[in-house]
């Protein structure tokens, strides 16, 4: 008895050693470090107060425009194709749990065999006295009912390191839920106060459109009165229709806007309820930023990423074990019989049995070796992913930092630029009336005033979308 057990522990022993030779695989590469600073001139490098931190029913202000994302994040049909795919991933997680839980089944079965009279079986079965004398039934029937067992040991935490890895994927598909709710914000945000600035430039074509019919009556009557001559009436009619024609290009672009924001909203077409005036509401004098660590954990693609990470790093643990034996136990307890009136009885009629399988990969291990290295460049995959992931997060405050600096600066000179050529309009009114002015001069200036109050307007909302930009870069909207 000794020897057989003996025996039985080197076979253990040798099989453990030759299945558990794993491969050497590349490393997976450093990830590289934030910098502590957006900006290299940044002042206040501990000032850890973010926008990031304000919850967007605070940050946006506007009561129509709270009210528009409030109805997309209930409606929008692609936050909630996210949130089924989180109910998914919290099924995976139940059913990993279940696998390394033993399985226990109940089984009820019945059945008849008859067998041939010259067979080995048959001639046994022939001189066999079951009780009082009589034969063993012919057909042969089988009634059975049981419970079975079956259990995998997770000798290597194969099944729990599994489990951990759909843990991971349901936080990484909570996480991408978030960002595509951060994502929905800002696109909502940004299209409004492109709406808003169409509705303006609307406005100030009207305003225009006046001033040039204004403009063409004098200069009808100028020639009547003989100081001009037809041409500068046809040049007057002229640019009076073309900027005429400029309402019905601003109008296409009202409608697919409203309908863009509609499709965010979940919904067919309709009017979208807003303010123009609150357009020009002041802005924030200072955007607060905080440090680039905080993107770690305030932005959800940068958490998403790492959850994908740790999920593949578990997963390569899980490969792993595929190389070294495993261990499965199976049980079974019930009652059997030939004669249903005799399936109760105890001990006679009462089955069981235990076994224990130690199962390990010997030879053509290439299915398992290549599950192994895919596990491994997956990892790689995602660290290159993770790093991808924080640097696009910091070039894109980098980026809307300065161009908020940018606009700004854009649009003092803008201003400036708009009143002067408002002035201007005015002036060359009067040099023309008094002949000391050229038709040509007075409609070139209405031109630029037109052009350069649209610009003025274009820089007004990018300045507005830059501030949404930097909150959704940051991270916020989401919480």
């Amino acid at each position: 008895m000794y020897n057989n057990k003996k025996y039985i522990g080197l076979a253990v022993l040798c099989l453990t050693y030759a299945a558990c030779k794993v491969p050497k695989l590349a490393e997976k590469p450093l990830v590289k470090a934030l910098p502590t600073t957006f900006d290299s001139v940044q002042a206040a490098e501990n000032d850890t107060t973010n926008i990031a931190k304000v919850k967007w029913n605070q940050y946006f202000t506007d009561a129509n425009l709270t009210a528009l994302i409030d109805t997309a994040l209930q409606n929008n049909q692609e936050v909630n194709i996210l949130k089924q795919e989180i109910d998914m991933s919290q099924n995976e997680i139940q059913a990993r749990k279940g696998e390394y839980l033993p399985f226990v089944g109940a089984k009820v079965g019945a059945g008849a065999e008859k067998v041939g009279r010259y067979t080995e079986l048959g001639a046994l079965e022939d001189n066999i006295d079951i009780m009082e004398g009589r034969k063993m039934p012919d057909p042969m029937t089988d009634y059975g009912l049981s419970l079975n067992a079956r259990w995998e040991v997770d000798i290597w935490k194969k099944l729990h390191n599994s489990t951990k890895a759909a843990v991971e994927h349901y936080l990484a598909s909570v996480e991408g839920k978030n960002f595509a709710v951060t994502n929905l914000i800002g696109e909502i945000a940004s299209s409004y106060y492109e709406l808003l600035g169409l509705d303006n430039q609307q406005k100030i074509l009207q305003q225009n459109i006046d001033i040039q019919t204004r403009a063409l009556e004098v200069v009808k009557a100028e020639m009547m009165a003989t100081r001009t001559t037809q041409l500068a009436v046809k040049k007057f009619e002229a640019e009076l229709l073309k900027t005429k024609s400029l309402q019905y290009a601003i109008q296409q672009r009202v409608v697919e806007t409203e309908n863009r924001i509609n499709f965010l909203l979940g919904r067919y077409p309709t009017h979208i309820t807003r303010d123009d005036a609150s357009f020009y509401s002041p802005l924030p004098e200072i955007v607060h930023t905080g440090i680039p660590a905080q993107l770690l954990d305030n932005r959800p693609d940068i958490r998403e990423a790492q959850h994908d990470l740790a999920a593949t790093q578990l997963n390569v643990a899980v490969a792993k074990a595929q190389f070294y034996p495993s261990l499965d136990l199976s049980a079974a307890v019930g009652y059997s019989a030939f004669n249903p009136k005799y399936l109760f009885y105890t001990p006679k009629s009462l089955i069981y049995s235990l076994a224990g399988d130690l199962v390990a990969p010997l030879i053509n291990k290439n299915a398992i070796k290549s599950a192994y290295a895919n596990a491994n460049a997956q990892q790689i995959q995602a660290v290159y992913n993770y790093q991808k992931t924080v640097i696009n997060a910091y070039v894109e405050v980098v980026n809307q930092m300065n161009k908020i600096n940018n606009l700004q600066k854009t649009y003092d000179m803008q201003h400036a630029q708009v009143d002067l050529l408002n002035q201007s309009i005015g002036i060359s009114n009067d040099l023309f009336t008094s002949s000391k002015a050229d038709y040509i001069e007075v409609l070139m200036t209405q031109r630029d005033a037109l052009e350069s109050t649209f610009d003025l307007i274009e820089t007004e909302v990018g300045q507005r979308v830059a501030q949404v930009k930097i909150y959704q870069a940051l991270g916020g909207g989401w919480n």
